[in-house]
C-alpha cells in the first residue's frame, strides 16, 4: 500500500471529526498554506497563532479567502488570566503567575495549554523551531502518558507508489536510552504502527546478530528485547538484529534462522539517537523513501515535531497525522 493509499485511509479517518490542530508559526507561509488546505479540503480545523491581520494577509496572498478562520493572538488572548492560572497549576509550585506571564508568550507554551485545557486536539511546530522548544512545553504541560517515563520521535518512512512502509525510532529525541528505555521505546512504536494500519515486526537493531559481536552496546540491546519481550509477549519482537537480518529473508535465514521476526521485520528500533538519526536519512536520500516525522509517542495528547527544513506538503501530512492520533485518543 503507497503514501496516496496510506494517507487516504488517514483522511477517511478524520474527516468530519472536527479535529481541531493548534498551528503556532501562524508568521511562516508554509504553514499558512498547509493549515489552509486542511481547512479547504475539510479534514481539520485550523488553529492559527499569530497577529490576525497579518495571517489574513497571507492567506489571501495565498489564494485562501474563507474569512471563518481561528485565528489566535496570544498577546491579546481575552481567556489569557485564566490560562496563566491553570499553567501555574500544572506547574505545581514550579512557576509563579509572573512566570507564566512570561512563559505563555511563548507561542509553542502558548498552543500546548490549548491542547490541555481541551480547546484543541493536538498540536504541529517547528519549522521555525527548535525540537526542543517543540518538546519541552508538552512534557511540561501535557505530559506523558501512565507507565511511559519519556516521549521518543518516530519516522514514517514509505517510498510512493510501493507497498513499502516502514516505522523508525527513535530517530529524534533520546540520544542514548538504557535498556529499560529501549524497550519501552519499542512497545509504544508497536502501539504507534497500528494508527498506520501497520502489523508491528519490531526488530531491536545492533551491529551483531544473536551474540555475534560481543560489547557494552550490544548487551544493552540483548537487555532491552529481553525486558519487552517479558512484558508483551503476544508482539512480534526480536533482537538483537543486525539490519540486513532483520530485513533481508536470505540473510535472516543464516543469521538467524530461529527468529519469528528477522527477514520481515517493518519497525525498526535503533540502539541510541546517533544511529536512528543516520539511518532515516540514509533511506530518504538513498532509499527514495518519503520520511514524514518526528511523530512524538507516549504523550498524553498528540503534539508534533516538524524538520526546520519542511516543506507545506510535510507539514500538511503531519498534521494528517497528528489529527489521525488524536482520532485514536477519543
Amino acid at each position: 500500500m503507497g503514501i496516496r493509499s496510506l494517507f487516504g485511509s488517514l483522511r477517511e479517518k478524520i474527516v468530519g471529526k472536527n479535529i481541531k490542530i493548534v498551528f503556532p508559526e501562524g508568521n511562516d507561509e508554509r504553514v499558512v498554506r498547509a493549515a489552509a488546505r486542511l481547512k479547504f479540503e475539510g479534514l481539520v480545523e485550523p488553529i492559527i497563532l499569530g497577529n490576525p491581520d497579518d495571517v489574513r494577509k497571507l492567506l489571501s496572498e495565498l489564494g485562501f479567502a474563507d474569512p471563518h478562520y481561528t485565528i489566535i493572538n496570544p498577546d491579546d488572548y481575552a481567556e489569557f488570566e485564566e490560562m496563566k492560572q491553570a499553567f501555574v497549576d500544572i506547574r505545581k509550585g514550579k512557576a509563579s503567575i509572573e512566570d507564566a506571564d512570561k512563559i505563555l508568550r511563548d507561542v509553542n507554551y502558548f498552543g500546548v495549554m490549548l491542547v490541555k485545557l481541551g480547546l484543541a486536539d493536538g498540536m504541529v511546530s517547528g519549522a521555525i523551531h527548535s525540537t526542543a522548544d517543540t518538546v519541552r512545553p508538552a512534557l511540561q504541560i501535557i505530559k506523558t502518558k501512565p507507565g511511559i517515563s519519556r516521549t521518543s520521535g518516530v519516522f514514517l518512512m514509505n517510498r510512493e507508489n510501493t507497498e513499502e512502509r516502514l516505522i523508525f525510532a527513535d530517530c529524534a529525541i533520546n540520544i542514548d536510552p538504557n535498556a529499560q528505555e529501549l524497550a519501552e521505546i519499542a512497545v509504544n512504536t508497536a502501539e504507534t504502527a497500528h494508527i498506520f494500519d501497520i502489523d508491528p515486526k519490531i526488530a531491536l537493531l545492533s551491529f551483531s546478530t544473536k551474540g555475534s559481536a560481543k560489547s557494552p552496546q550490544v548487551d544493552k540491546v540483548q537487555e532491552a528485547t529481553r525486558i519487552a519481550q517479558e512484558l508483551h509477549p503476544e508482539l512480534a519482537l526480536d533482537g538483537e538484529l543486525q539490519f540486513d537480518a532483520a530485513f533481508v529473508p536470505n540473510t535472516a535465514k543464516i543469521k538467524a534462522p530461529d527468529s519469528q521476526v528477522a527477514g520481515q521485520a517493518n519497525v525498526f528500533i535503533f540502539p541510541d539517537l546517533q544511529s536512528g538519526n543516520i539511518g532515516y536519512k540514509i533511506a530518504q536520500r538513498l532509499g527514495m523513501f518519503d520520511a514524514i516525522g518526528p511523530i512524538l509517542q507516549g504523550l498524553n495528547m498528540p503534539v508534533n515535531d516538524l524538520s526546520r527544513g519542511s516543506s507545506a506538503e510535510d507539514i500538511y501530512k503531519l498534521a494528517i497525522i497528528t489529527a489521525a492520533q488524536a482520532v485514536d485518543n477519543q
